[in-house]
Parts: C-alpha cells; sequence; structure tokens
C-alpha cells in the first residue's frame, strides 16, 4: 500500500474514532434468504463462480522452490500445482491419462516427476508424459499429445491464480482492476506457507463470507478475544471492481497519534482485509498473510467449507525471538490458532446459527445495516454476475 494510502487510512480510522462515527453505506438493504437456501441459486452460483473463473489457490510460497506441489479438489475438480526446474508455475487436472486415476494424492511434497499408482505412467511436473512401462506390450503412444491436461493459470502479486476449466482464460486487469496495483504493492512473494487448516460448517457458503464483513459485531461475539486487539464498529472501506478492501482498526492505533505520518505503517494501526470475488479474503497483518478460502459444498446451498493458509516472512520468522519481541508480536505459531480458533469457534458458530435460523422460516429477508457495506457489496456482485436485480433499499 502507497504511503499516502497508508495515512488516508489511518486518518480515516482515527476520525472515526474521534467522531463516534463509522463508514455508511448511505442506508438499509433486504437479502432474500432465498439466496442462501435455493438450490437452482446454488447451482448457478457454483456453475458461474466456481467452475469456468480464475481463483486464488494458494501463494507463490505454497510452490517455494523447483518440485514443490500442491493438490487440491476444492473446486470440484482434482488439480495439481507445480513448479518446474525452470521455476515456472503450472496447473494441470491431476489426472493419469492412461485410465483416468488420480496421479498425486498427497496435499503438498517436492516431486520432479508423478507417477501413476494404478500402472505407473510417469510424468514431469511441467505436465510432460515422460514414461509408459511395458510401452512394447501396452502399445505405442504419443507422449507429446498425452500430457496433463493444462489449466489456465498465472502466477501474479505473489498469489497463484488457476482457472478450473481448460478452456476458460484469464484476464486479471478485467478481474482486479485498480486492485492490482495494490496488491503489488505488498510483495507478496517473499512470504513462505507455514500451516493450514480445514473447517466444514454446515452452513451455506455465503453466511461463511458474510462474517468477514463487517466489525459491527467485534464488541458481542468478541468480547474476549479480537475486541481486546480492534476497535469494534469502526473500519475503512474501499472498492475496486468486484472486489474490496476493508480496513479494520487495531487498538494499537493510538500509539501512531504520536508519531509523524512519515512514520506511520499502516499495519501498526489496522489490519486490512481483501475480499477478491467470488471467495477469497486475503489478510494482511504484521506477522505474515493468512488466506482465507471459502467453497461451497458444490451445488449444495447447506454445507460449505473454509481452507484457511498462514504464511511468513522468512526474514521475520529466522530473527532470535527476544523478549521485546516476544511481547510485541506474541508467538507466531500461537497466534495463527489463536486466529483460527476464533474464526472455526465464534464467526463460524454464529454463522451456522444463522443458516439454522434462516430454514425455520421466521423471516423471509436479512438485514444489512448502513455500517456493513461490504454486505451490500458482496451480495450486490453476486446477484449482478447472476443477472439478478440488486438488494432492495429500505431506508435511506
Amino acid at each position: 500500500m502507497e504511503k499516502q494510502e497508508q495515512i488516508r487510512v489511518i486518518k480515516g480510522l482515527m476520525h472515526y474514532l474521534d467522531t463516534d462515527t463509522n463508514v455508511d453505506a448511505g442506508g438499509q438493504v433486504r437479502n432474500p434468504v432465498s439466496s442462501y437456501t435455493s438450490r437452482e441459486m446454488a447451482k448457478r452460483e457454483w456453475q458461474h463462480f466456481f467452475q469456468d473463473y480464475c481463483h486464488v489457490l494458494g501463494m507463490s510460497g505454497d510452490l517455494p522452490k523447483s518440485g514443490s506441489f500442491f493438490t487440491s479438489k476444492d473446486l470440484g475438480k482434482p488439480i495439481l500445482c507445480t513448479r518446474d526446474k525452470d521455476g515456472h508455475f503450472h496447473a494441470f487436472l491431476n489426472v493419469c491419462r492412461h485410465r483416468g486415476t488420480v496421479l498425486e494424492d498427497s496435499d503438498r511434497g517436492e516431486k520432479h516427476m508423478f507417477s501413476c499408482p494404478f500402472h505407473a505412467w510417469g510424468y514431469a511436473n511441467n505436465g510432460d508424459l515422460l514414461s509408459v512401462p511395458k510401452e512394447d506390450h501396452f502399445g505405442q503412444v504419443d507422449k507429446s499429445c498425452n500430457g496433463l491436461v493444462k489449466l489456465p493459470c498465472i502466477e501474479k502479486f505473489g498469489l497463484l491464480w488457476v482457472n478450473p476449466n481448460p478452456e476458460g482464460n484469464i484476464d486479471l486487469d478485467d478481474q482486479l482492476g485498480e486492485l492490482a496495483t495494490e496488491l503489488a504493492s505488498w510483495d507478496l512473494e517473499k512470504f513462505r506457507f507455514n500451516v493450514a487448516t480445514r473447517f466444514d460448517h454446515p452452513m451455506n457458503w455465503k453466511l461463511a463470507i458474510d462474517t468477514f464483513g463487517e466489525t459491527y459485531h467485534f464488541n458481542a461475539l468478541h468480547k474476549n478475544t479480537l475486541a481486546q486487539d480492534f476497535y469494534g464498529n469502526a473500519q475503512m472501506y474501499d472498492i475496486y471492481k468486484r472486489n474490496h478492501r476493508m480496513s479494520l482498526c487495531l487498538r494499537n492505533i493510538d500509539v501512531l497519534r504520536e508519531m509523524p505520518e512519515n512514520d506511520w505503517n499502516v499495519l501498526l494501526g489496522a489490519l486490512p482485509v481483501y475480499y477478491i470475488f467470488p471467495n477469497i479474503q486475503l489478510i494482511l497483518g504484521l506477522g505474515g498473510p493468512t488466506l482465507v478460502r471459502v467453497y461451497p459444498d458444490g451445488e449444495n446451498p447447506h454445507n460449505s467449507f473454509s481452507q484457511i493458509s498462514f504464511y511468513v516472512d522468512p526474514a521475520f520468522a529466522e530473527l532470535e525471538m527476544t523478549e521485546e519481541r516476544r511481547e510485541r508480536y506474541g508467538d507466531m505459531t500461537q497466534r495463527m490458532q489463536g486466529f483460527a480458533e476464533v474464526i472455526q469457534m465464534e464467526d463460524y458458530v454464529a454463522a451456522a446459527s444463522s443458516h439454522q435460523g434462516i430454514l425455520s422460516g421466521a423471516q423471509e429477508y436479512l438485514t444489512f445495516g448502513r455500517n456493513e457495506p461490504a454486505l451490500h457489496h458482496y451480495h450486490n456482485t453476486y446477484r449482478d454476475a447472476l443477472g439478478l436485480p440488486p438488494l432492495e433499499r429500505i431506508s435511506n
């Protein structure tokens, strides 16, 4: 984030604190509960948002060196992501071209060649078919056209982008707009994968996304956890096409009041949370980024899951943990585990409760307040992408 933008964000948060105000969406809106329960809508979302759309499947740090790989089934297809001997990123359907067997079962690791567990056909990490055992018995195989099926992919801004449709395309300029410049400013390439966890939840995937859309709930739901470090109901909010950035207000922001503006670091006073349409939250903190990816259970509107990955700066992680640094930043692993537990035990429990409440028939709509602009934006972008009218405004 450029220095002047950091100053603007910090000044904006200070203004909201000093005036007891907050970002204002200009009115309330109503979201039909059917958007969380409709099987027809879930089917359309799965097809439009998850089967032929460019997704972030990880960060550059998930493939730290030549031979690194990871696998994914999050988009309903087995996908293999690799870094070849020249350092290039590839994504393939993780399927042997012989009999369709899943080629690699491990979540992540390091291999320069993949051998199918069924008949040991061998593939290079650039997708080329290298070997067919007993080819004289099997019959000749044209290796030039029997490599792994390639998926459109690109490594940019320290993120790994993949379209699960082999015939699809990637246009990040159109997808991100001005957000591209800001993502580039964070030097995300330097961070390395640390640990990941998965949560399955009995609720619509958009309810999980909604939990990241406001800080209005902090002083109630997180009164003994996040509210100790954050001012609730105070945020800066900026839209970049279908994407956005929320800047949450750390209590540490008050320390910056005694510092010259040119010495301000936005991470000392705020927590930038980037939403990348349709399902990604990229959270930037002093210890490193957190990548939260939320997925529906295919076309089922009542189940979903989250993949949460934590990354660290190798230079930061290797520094000696002095008492002063431990007091300021805490133990990295504990902080990561603590954050994941808050999401699982507080945010997602409340969201799953909302799903049960929705299914009860108690109401036809959920209401999003003036101080919840991200919720307005999430659902209006979803609806626009599906050709539906915007949410109904109920007050000014």
